[in-house]
């Protein structure tokens, strides 16, 4: 499960493009098309099964918006703030 994190500690360890919105995180991930779009969503899926921790994915035209929280822990834990990472190295 894990601790929640602090305000000053998810400030200080949010990657790059995310952001928080209440007790998520949160990014867009922008694409030249829909099916570049889709097979990131299915990456993140991977990954996201491999780490046992399961984003909110909604995919859209050219765009993938993930958020993510530990539901368990009641907000945002140093599990999301290490998939948010992974994510993001997936999407360079």
């Amino acid at each position: 499960m894990g601790e929640t994190l602090s305000d000053e500690e998810v400030a200080a360890q949010l990657p790059a493009g995310w952001s928080r919105d209440g007790d998520e995180i949160c990014r867009t991930f922008e694409f030249d098309s829909y099916l570049e779009g889709v097979g990131f969503a299915a990456g993140a899926g991977g990954l996201a099964e491999e780490a046992f921790h399961h984003p909110t994915l909604t995919v859209e035209w050219r765009e993938v918006e993930v958020r993510l929280t530990t539901h368990d822990a009641g907000g945002i834990t140093g599990k999301d703030i290490d998939l948010a990472g992974r994510l993001n190295e997936l999407a360079d």
